[in-house]
């Protein structure tokens, strides 16, 4: 934080372009496996930096709380012997675009304050030649 209290513009708008950098690769990775049988759902779990200002990557979780979908699929080679089933991801694809337009809507957001931050201070140092 700055010395008049309010932290420095550039690093608030530049740590929400790496938080939503973070989450943009989390989403297409969750796209890519959406068909990987076993694999887990992942979301990027942000917290407040230490200035109460930007955002900080705290941990990338797998969502253990919705459960795997079973698919009876006895010919598939990672089939339960038994029951035939396949756990399946739980990644709901509509889901998935909707949290990845959320977080490109904000990765937007936060360039365009980082560019009026930047052409902001471009005028005050013209003005101060």
């Amino acid at each position: 934080m700055s010395a008049n209290g309010i932290g420095n513009p550039a690093d608030v708008s530049i740590s929400g372009l790496i938080a939503q950098s973070a989450r943009m690769k989390v989403i297409s990775a969750n796209i890519a496996n959406s068909s990987t049988p076993g694999y887990r759902r992942r979301d990027v779990v942000l917290s407040a930096g230490a200035d109460d200002l930007s955002v900080e990557v705290q941990r990338i979780a797998q969502d253990l709380m919705t459960a795997l979908k079973r698919v009876h699929d006895p010919g598939h080679p990672a089939a339960d012997k038994d029951t035939g089933d396949v756990l399946m991801p739980n990644v709901e694809l509509p889901v998935e675009m909707m949290h990845l337009m959320s977080a490109s809507r904000a990765y937007q957001a936060n360039a365009a304050a980082l560019k009026r931050y930047q052409d902001m201070v471009d005028v005050t140092l013209e003005l101060l030649r």
